[in-house]
């Protein structure tokens, strides 16, 4: 489907922000050249009789996003995080796209429950209640379980959203296929590998199923910390496209208005967004990905509650190792470790200098350090940044992608509650105490064990392993005479060191 076709989906893109007025606006938002600005008024103008007319009611921008669908929506989702970026006007606007969407009919909602539980609504829940929270895939309802009396709330996906939304993806390919073929430079920064994660994630949020594995998961790993609860799965009600969850009361995150009003320290809470974050990331490897206000609901004991597990990010132990010392390496302004780290790591091309690019990244950080986080513009910040990865050739790390965007999204969520708020000095406690435990002797220790434990699972086969060993080093081959002793000292070195782990993580297990 990635063909030719979608050259028309991408031109009505445009068409339909030069007709809903969305482009100045945009284009305004984001500072634009006045040569951006006017080519884009020049190419759009053509074209916007074939745009989407959108709801003449709502703003531009928002008019425009809406009108194009539901990946549009999503991106909409992600600006509106950050006034910072397109300015407190606009985000605002943009934050309806969390979750005061038009809903879908309650008929359409039972509909779809009964054909994923096989049952009549009525037999599941003796109460069912209208949608009280729309967004771009799926809308909440109130709802009460007829067996136990608990209040629940019931998600459910929007009627065909699964087709639309890979058809916006599948013009989001073509648009980076084309762009990897007309901008060499950009490929660097690997759009359709981008794109391609982007849909993978997309895919797991349109299965219910797999979204109510993740809550469990995330609930089991965040029972024990005080101030941030999540809510449990109603297995029994949940299927592919539906899900139940207990019922949460609180004041959402975006209502700045009512948490003052309720005495919270915003302050406080703005820290605890990004410490919780940053927590669940490092320590657990597994972290809600989709972290705006919409998602988020302070309850009546104070603790932050999360919503909505359709995305969630991974990283594994080695690459939460390397992000940790690169947070610290800025925290301490040691740009030489951190330009060390993107080395090791293999994030930077072995043949580009290493002093340079410390001398680049000393040249974006520096600003951010005894600064107000008001004077700081994170737009031109992030603009410094790509300019630095493009001169040192750096790749979009993929794995990396849902980890940068959610502490852009999670920042914006703080500053809203605090505009002084600078996330750098915030994330110091929790990225150093990180440090301490996983970068240590401790740590060393730790892995060791961990090493001895694999091997000692292999123990009893460790001598059959080394007769193999031996037995191929003295079986002559044309090139084995080069190979011999080193073939024999592995085979006996693998089976003094196996013995000698197994004996370290007896001791220390």
């Amino acid at each position: 489907m990635r063909g030719p076709h979608n050259i028309w989906r991408l031109i009505r893109t445009g068409a339909t922000f030069e007709r809903t007025g969305a482009m100045a606006q945009a284009l305004e938002a984001f500072d634009a050249p006045p040569a951006a600005r006017i080519a884009a008024r020049v190419l759009g103008w053509p074209f916007q009789w074939i745009g989407l007319e959108g709801d003449p009611s709502q703003p531009p921008v928002l008019r425009a996003i809406t009108a194009l669908g539901p990946a549009y929506i999503k991106f909409g989702q992600l600006l509106s995080t950050r006034p910072d970026v397109v300015g407190p006007e606009l985000a605002n606007e943009l934050r309806v796209l969390q979750d005061k969407l038009p809903p879908f009919s309650v008929e359409e909602a039972r509909a779809t429950i009964e054909s994923e539980l096989g049952q009549p609504v009525d037999a599941i829940f003796s109460e069912f209640d209208p949608p009280v929270a729309a967004a771009s895939l799926a809308q909440v309802h109130r709802a009460r379980l007829r067996e136990t009396g608990q209040v629940v709330a019931v998600k459910v996906l929007r009627p065909g959203i699964e087709r639309a939304f890979m058809r916006d993806v599948d013009a989001f390919y073509f648009a980076a296929s084309m762009i990897e073929s007309l901008a060499p430079f950009a490929r660097r920064l690997r759009p359709r590998a981008v794109i391609e994660h982007f849909a993978g994630v997309v895919e797991g949020e349109l299965d219910l199923r797999m979204e109510a594995s993740a809550a469990a998961e995330f609930r089991s790993n965040t029972e024990h910390d005080p101030g941030f609860r999540v809510p449990a799965v109603a297995w029994a009600a949940s299927g592919r496209r539906m899900m139940t969850l207990e019922w949460v009361s609180g004041i959402p995150m975006g209502d700045v208005d009512a948490l003052r009003d309720s005495g919270a320290d915003l302050v406080r809470l703005s820290e605890r967004v990004i410490q919780t974050f940053l927590t669940h990331a490092l320590r657990d490897g597994f972290f809600h990905a989709d972290m705006h206000q919409g998602n988020l609901k302070i309850g009546p004991d104070g603790a932050i509650v999360a919503l909505d597990f359709g995305i969630m990010g991974r990283i594994d132990a080695y690459t939460r190792r390397v992000y940790a010392e690169i947070l610290i390496g800025f925290l301490h302004r040691d740009y030489e470790r951190v330009a060390q780290v993107h080395f090791e790591a293999g994030y930077v091309p072995r043949d580009r200098d290493p002093a340079a690019f410390a001398q680049a990244l000393r040249s974006v950080g520096e600003p951010i350090f005894g600064q107000d986080a008001t004077r700081i513009s994170m737009a031109r910040l992030l603009g410094h940044l790509f300019e630095v990865t493009e001169r040192f050739g750096m790749q979009t790390r993929t794995e990396l992608i849902l980890l940068q965007r959610t502490m852009v999204v999670v920042e914006g969520v703080a500053r809203s509650l605090n505009p002084q708020m600078n996330m750098w000095e915030t994330s110091r406690p929790v990225v150093t105490e990180y440090i301490k435990s996983n970068l240590g002797p401790a740590a060393v220790a730790r892995d060791l064990a961990n090493a001895a434990r694999i091997l000692s699972r292999i123990g009893p086969r460790l001598p059959q392993l080394a007769e193999a060993a031996l037995v191929q080093v003295n079986t002559p081959s044309p090139k084995s005479a080069a190979r011999a002793i080193p073939g024999w000292a592995w085979g006996l070195g693998g089976v003094v060191l196996g013995a000698g782990l197994v004996a370290l993580g007896a001791l220390l297990g």
